[in-house]
């Protein structure tokens, strides 16, 4: 499999292929998502959730970004390594936005992934530093005190303005963005109108590429998003496995 790069990505929208991306936080998942050809691998902030136990992903620190990061960039060798940047380590200045975003890479990631179109100074800050960023809009989980979990976009205003949004994005540098809790016909216009791909999560189908978490996808997760349709149930079978081996060892 040919190593997947920015430049790669932005030839599978040309070639009209499909971009898929999971996420990984520890060795073993980001082993299996690569030998299963994933084209970006996302070491998302999702891990607050998901493997830390904490409510939302606001409580997620550089330190623990950059503590999964390595795992899973020790476990890659094809797909994409890209790597949230945590709440608050972008939006005090660009200065440190750069900084933490260094700090990313030389963790292993490969991109970094910052959440809005507020910061564009940063995200340019960052590109100049020679770092791939990508862009999240929609739904930002990082503003969730502010926006609610719920679909954005809706009415024609707000249309118009996720469309400005993404553009801001691109015209900055940004080699992809991520839309997330969007009506399926507005995430289809961004797409038709941006160059750069375009990755969906609770979007529809029509975005250049889809994005989940891999704990939803497998079934690993509680209560996994009403858009998402889990392909088998892991901690089912997780639960059922252990329970068996608590039986059998009290039976010894």
């Amino acid at each position: 499999m040919e190593k997947v790069t920015v430049n790669r990505l932005r030839k599978l929208k040309l070639q009209d292929q499909k971009i898929v991306m999971l996420t990984a936080y520890d060795f073993p998942f980001a082993r299996i998502l690569d030998e299963a050809g994933l084209d970006i691998i996302l070491v998302g902030d999702s891990l607050g959730n998901v493997a830390l136990g904490y409510k939302n992903t606001l409580p997620v620190t550089m330190e623990e970004m950059l503590v999964h990061t390595r795992a899973v960039a020790r476990a890659v060798k094809n797909s994409l390594v890209v790597a949230d940047m945590p709440f608050g380590s972008y939006q005090e200045n660009d200065d440190k936005a750069a900084a933490n975003a260094v700090k990313l890479v030389k963790a292993g990631a490969e991109a970094v992934k910052i959440e809005g179109a507020g910061y564009i100074s940063a995200v340019k800050k960052i590109i100049k530093a020679g770092i791939p960023v990508l862009g999240h809009l929609g739904f930002t989980p990082q503003s969730v005190n502010l926006l609610g979990y719920k679909v954005q976009g809706r009415g024609t205003r707000d249309e118009r303005k996720i469309l400005k949004e993404a553009q801001a994005l691109e015209k900055a540098g940004c080699f992809a963005v991520v839309l997330e809790l969007v009506p399926e016909k507005l995430a289809a216009k961004i797409t038709k109108i941006l160059k750069i791909p375009t990755i969906g999560i609770g979007a529809g189908g029509k975005t250049d590429g889809q994005v989940l978490v891999t704990n939803d996808l497998l079934g690993l997760y509680e209560n996994p998003p009403s858009f998402v349709k889990p392909k088998v149930n892991l901690r089912k079978i997780a639960k059922e496995t252990v329970a068996d081996f608590v039986k059998e060892t009290k039976l010894i």
